[in-house]
């Protein structure tokens, strides 16, 4: 790791999954980065994060391009095959990797995880610089340079700043681009569960009309919940003790793993959805969940950020390798125009999903049910689904 300076060629605000998945793909760049993270990075333990993420292969393989190989990673889990149905009929849709000759649909990772293999790679690196715990205070837009005052008095320039520091974003609020933000009026309730059944290395997830359940592989043999629920009566189920919110989540899943067994504790989180207009500036690129958020109920939420990273970098270093300002807004132009139209496709997508398995109208019901029991009889609209899940449309 390189000594502190005050001038970087690139910082990053962020050091989480898709912060620091842009700083490994800029290793080999040649060029100074610094990651401004204001909360250290927790020790893994044992415990089962109760936060995880299922990784395609287009973003394992961005990691493993960045120096990042599976062996890094102290927990996952494979899956071979997705499992979707309707719960309130027959509908159903079943993904397996062999149909298409491929090892794993993906991987479920504990997000803490991902986190500690990715920054003990970016530790590593000689151009890499980790500033934890800092946060940004302010920033003097110039032409040449950026300028960030950090809370520690801290000064650091930089020509590029990339925010990747979340739907909450500093560095986009201090930007003054416009985020609109709406809320799902749902949370999503996660825990870790086991089951008297083994998860066979699938991920399940049944539509029920008050919202997407999702039970994932872990490497221990559990599975880690996904409930997205309306607010009301997410708060009803926390209220629950252990005993009567294993039988509910048992019942719901339609106890295709047979009973739950054993459950960890629980968390809840508000579900939102939002956008911002640009992704860049002179100077400045959003990446993740500063420039975007969706539902969770297809799991896409972290891929897409890694995507982003993966395409700015190579903007970047393409640039860079003819000569060009890599920094300049035309550049970072080419990042937002491929990254943009898929990341709102893919918000609506969710959206449009979450009001057609949430409505009750029989006739939508029959819809739905028909729908996916045709999708699983075409092998050319499944293969479509599978491509877009697994980022193999992507670059």
């Amino acid at each position: 790791m390189i000594e502190r300076s005050d001038y970087y060629d690139v910082i990053i605000a962020g050091g989480g999954i898709v912060g620091l998945a842009l700083a490994n793909a800029l290793k080999s760049s040649g060029l100074s980065i610094a990651i401004v993270e204001q909360h250290p990075a927790a020790p893994l333990t044992d415990a089962i994060d109760l936060r995880v993420s299922a990784i395609n292969p287009a973003s394992l393989a961005l990691f493993v391009r960045s120096g990042v190989p599976l062996e890094s990673f102290a927990r996952l889990c494979a899956f071979h095959e997705m499992h979707v149905w309707d719960s309130t009929g027959a509908g159903q849709i079943h993904f397996d990797a062999a149909e298409s000759g491929l090892d794993s649909l993906g991987v479920i990772i504990e997000n803490s995880v991902i986190q500690q293999a990715l920054l003990s790679a970016a530790q590593a690196a000689e151009n890499i610089s980790w500033l934890c715990p800092q946060r940004i205070e302010s920033v003097l837009w110039q032409d040449e340079a950026h300028v960030l005052l950090l809370t520690s008095g801290e000064r650091l320039q930089a020509k590029l700043l990339v925010a990747a520091d979340g739907a909450d974003s500093r560095l986009r609020e201090l930007a003054g681009i416009d985020y609109q933000r709406s809320s799902y009026q749902q949370q999503g309730i996660v825990c870790t569960v086991d089951t008297e059944l083994a998860h066979q290395h699938t991920a399940w997830q049944c539509f029920l009309p008050t919202g997407p359940l999702a039970f994932l592989p872990l490497a221990s043999g559990q599975c880690s919940i996904v409930w997205s629920l309306d607010e009301d009566y997410a708060d009803e189920l926390l209220a629950l003790d252990d005993e009567a919110f294993s039988r509910r989540l048992e019942r719901a899943f339609d106890y295709r793993l047979g009973a739950v067994t054993a459950l960890s504790a629980r968390r809840a989180f508000p579900l939102t959805h939002g956008h911002v207009d640009t992704y860049v500036k002179p100077g400045l690129a959003l990446i993740g969940d500063a420039a975007h958020t969706i539902h969770p109920l297809a799991g896409q939420g972290a891929n897409l950020g890694i995507s982003d990273a993966a395409e700015l970098a190579a903007v970047i270093s393409e640039a860079k390798r003819a000569g060009r300002q890599w920094w300049a807004l035309h550049t970072l132009r080419k990042y937002e125009r491929a990254r943009k139209g898929d990341n709102r496709l893919m918000e609506n997508a969710m959206s449009i999903f979450k009001q057609l398995f949430g409505n009750q109208n029989p006739w939508l019901a029959s819809l739905r049910n028909t729908g996916l029991t045709m999708a699983n009889q075409l092998p050319l609209l499944k293969a479509w689904f599978m491509k877009h899940a697994m980022g193999t449309q992507q670059r």
